[in-house]
């Protein structure tokens, strides 16, 4: 048994060895004996109708099995998870395989089903599809216009969904306001690219009536739900497995026409089948992510103080809406605009709008980071205006006093010490200190920018009763199994999924504090739909608030469980038994004992055991928290800009985070440090754009810059936790946390070094070529 206190050490993960040994079983890892290759011709217009398609050429091609069009298939809409309340929202149909008419570039028209992806390619060639061509629009405010084009009969303008939130007087706010900032604001379109592309592998076993499916999935029993609702498959038939995933990252969280295709075409063929996503395929047809085009008004008195704010948003949907795609720019977005701050009124508008584009939904951080640039880039706006440093603005404006603290958007603040963190954080990475080295490199002709962002999110995302009253047509809640043998090895099921979070380790670091047991006796289980409990999946950075406290009540269960026993044994009450550092004992008479593996075997045995007590030693958990849980933080970005050339370069980099009880710092660091790659590569390099004619420019490695190591500045991460109370860890949450708080940072940091010239903001993002233009404009 051990005695080492597993929560809060630095472990490695233990997942890695085999991943980067190469010894890691992805999808297109799953070796099928006699599988077809899929291969999907894909629409290259944005918008037409198809007038015929003929596949006789292809499917006489030699190793075609079978071509499918849309009309071979079930014309069975894919859902959409949300309906927001109150906003008039008018979900658009999204199909398998487009059928009379495609809405963007990408959208599939045909499946040709091959011996090998080449034979499937070539045979694809030979498709003949006629188009007639229609207008195009890919902007969201072109897209509202009159006489814009429309995507779909019945839904006017291309507006989706025009949802609303307020709070406080916001007209008594403003008519007292002496200042007043306003400012439009772009958080420009991203793609997530994950490591691994999406892939999907089937199985059919006719004599049984069984499905297996393999998935680059975040949450496969909701895929698996999903599935069968629209196939009329039974659960207990169908399968679904999420091996080792590369990366999601919020765009693998979906049911796509992929995942449904393959699942129809293999049981229609009774034959496995594979597909694989291609690079290019991943840029025009995984979900994207962002692309808001905001309007701020923001009031203040002269002082600093902040009195209200108002925000409207065009949010691009895309040509149709996945899972949570409403949720995205309504209640992730506008009910985090108050930040950290003592706001109080809000008046928050968001239109979703459709246009002929990859659907738009959740990428990392899904909602909060647009939130946090917007309510942090006007700050520093404010602080510019008012002469106030940018810190010092920020501190008068904190919330302060008790928590919870309820905020003008309805959120339920559950912790934090704002003020704290932020003078740990100055004090830390030496703000006076690089206010004094930015002075001295001006007087050489050197522009630095110090840029901070004091940011929030609410994740944990859980409680049922508040997505249900969002619109939501899940619960998220999360289960915990867990099971020791009887020769006192454990092993637990999780309904989170991992891909790249460290559950293997995290959840193992877990079980083995509250049962006393080796680390290395722990196995974490997940991502099979046939061996784990339902759960919900991970997404929202919920996997240690939600599901690690369903897998430590069902390890509290268990030490409950043994204590009967023990007691039992001892013949004893079994209040007056302690479990410490694996072992039962009566209070007060520590030789008076149990170890924990005789207990786990006589749970087995039941010889000589409790009558009214069942045998077996094995506990579930359903968690369904009362709330989300708020990390919150100041990131501080040091960048250097040469005026001539216009490039940025990142020097450092500073996170003091608070993500409540942080149980393994290396991995919680890691997180942060992905995420603020990704809010980097926001700020100043990443941009999804389309032409007029709907077609993608940057749909490749060439032409979207996903920033190299290079590009990145050294990191130094800090951890200053408040408990939640949300939870028994007081845990909070940290996958999405650096994606949050770093684009705001590195862009006020850009707009400080170019303060003297007289320029107040650039859209994002900020390349050489974007501040070089702004430059010679300011001149």
């Amino acid at each position: 048994m051990t005695t080492e206190t597993m929560f809060g050490r630095a472990l490695k993960r233990r997942e890695d060895p085999r991943l980067i040994t190469g010894r890691g079983q992805y999808v297109d890892d799953i070796q099928i004996p006699g599988v077809q290759r899929i291969f999907f011709l894909r629409s290259p217009y944005a918008h037409a109708m198809i007038t015929s398609i003929d596949t006789s050429a292809a499917e006489a091609h030699p190793g075609v099995m079978k071509v499918y069009t849309g009309k071979d298939l079930p014309a069975v809409p894919v859902p959409c998870g949300v309906n927001l309340p109150d906003s008039n929202q008018k979900t658009p149909p999204y199909f398998m395989i487009a059928t009379d008419r495609v809405r963007h570039t990408g959208e599939i028209v045909a499946a040709v089903v091959a011996s090998d992806i080449g034979t499937a390619r070539d045979a694809a060639e030979k498709i003949v599809v006629e188009y007639d061509p229609l207008p195009v629009v890919v902007d969201a405010e072109k897209s509202v216009m009159d006489g814009a084009p429309q995507l779909y009969d019945g839904i006017d303008n291309n507006i989706t969904f025009d949802w609303k939130l307020g709070g406080g007087d916001i007209d008594a706010a403003f008519a007292g306001a002496e200042v007043v900032i306003k400012q439009r604001l772009v958080n420009q379109r991203l793609i997530p690219n994950a490591m691994e592309p999406r892939a999907v592998a089937g199985r059919y076993d006719s004599a049984t009536g069984d499905l297996t499916l393999w998935d680059t999935d975040q949450n496969p029993h909701i895929i698996r739900l999903l599935i069968c609702m629209l196939t009329g498959i039974a659960e207990n038939k169908l399968r679904v497995i999420a091996p080792d995933v590369g990366g999601g990252f919020g765009s693998k969280i979906f049911l796509y026409a992929e995942q449904l295709l393959v699942t129809t075409i293999t049981k229609d063929l009774a034959t496995p089948v594979k597909w694989v996503e291609t690079r290019s395929e991943n840029f025009q047809a995984t979900t994207h992510g962002r692309d808001h085009v905001s309007y701020v008004e923001m009031a203040f008195m002269k002082s600093g103080k902040l009195c209200g704010l108002k925000v409207k948003t065009y949010a691009n949907m895309g040509a149709f809406m996945t899972a949570f795609a409403p949720l995205v720019p309504t209640f992730l977005y506008g009910t985090l605009l108050s930040g950290v701050y003592d706001l109080p009124a809000l008046r928050v508008e968001t239109i979703g709008v459709l246009t002929n584009t990859m659907a738009v939904d959740a990428y990392r951080g899904a909602g909060r980071p647009e939130a946090s640039y917007l309510l942090e880039r006007v700050m520093d706006i404010a602080a510019d205006e008012l002469n106030i440093d940018p810190a010092e603005i920020r501190r008068m404006n904190f919330i302060k006093g008790e928590f919870p603290h309820m905020a003008v958007t309805g959120m339920n603040y559950d912790s934090g010490d704002y003020e704290g963190n932020l003078d740990k954080a100055l004090a830390q990475f030496g703000y006076a200190d690089w206010r004094a080295k930015q002075a001295e490199a001006k007087a050489k002709g050197r522009y630095l920018g110090i840029g901070l962002s004091c940011y929030i999110e609410a994740c944990g995302i859980a409680p049922s009763k508040m997505v249900g009253m969002m619109g939501g047509g899940v619960g998220l809640w999360e289960s915990g199994t867990i099971r020791v043998h009887p020769t006192g090895k454990v092993t637990a099921y999780t309904g989170a999924h991992s891909h790249g979070q460290g559950h293997e380790t995290t959840f193992a670091q877990l079980i083995s504090d509250t049962l006393g047991v080796p680390y290395d006796n722990v196995e974490i289980v997940h991502g099979d739909t046939n061996q784990v409990q339902f759960g919900m999946g991970t997404y929202g950075s919920r996997s240690l608030a939600v599901g690690g406290t369903a897998l430590l009540k069902s390890a509290q269960k268990l030490v409950e469980k043994g204590k009967k026993i023990a007691a039992h044994l001892l013949e004893a009450n079994a209040a007056d038994i302690e479990y410490k550092d694996g072992s039962f004992s009566v209070k007060g008479s520590p030789d008076r004992s149990k170890a924990f593996g005789e207990v786990v075997l006589m749970a087995y045995l039941a010889h000589n055991y409790p009558a009214d007590l069942e045998p077996g030693f094995e506990e579930q958990t359903f968690f369904d928290p009362t709330n989300f849980t708020f990390p919150e933080g100041t990131y501080m970005a040091i960048v250097e800009v040469d005026p001539e050339t216009g490039t940025v370069t990142p020097l450092n980099f500073y996170c003091m985070d608070d993500c409540g009880n942080v149980l393994n710092p290396l991995i919680a660091e890691g997180q942060v440090h992905g995420g603020v790659a990704q809010g980097i590569g926001q700020a100043l390099y990443e941009n999804a754009v389309y032409d007029e004619n709907g077609q993608l420019i940057s749909g490749s490695m060439m032409d979207y810059a996903v920033p190299k190591i290079t590009q990145l500045p050294s990191y130094t991460t800090e951890f200053a936790p408040v408990p939640s109370p949300s939870n028994p860890m007081g845990v909070k949450g940290i996958g999405e946390a650096g994606t949050i708080g770093s684009t705001a940072a590195i862009a006020n940091a850009v707009m400080d070094a170019l303060s003297s010239m007289n320029i107040r903001h650039i859209d994002l993002p900020l390349t050489s070529q974007n501040v070089w233009n702004a430059i010679q404009a300011a001149k």
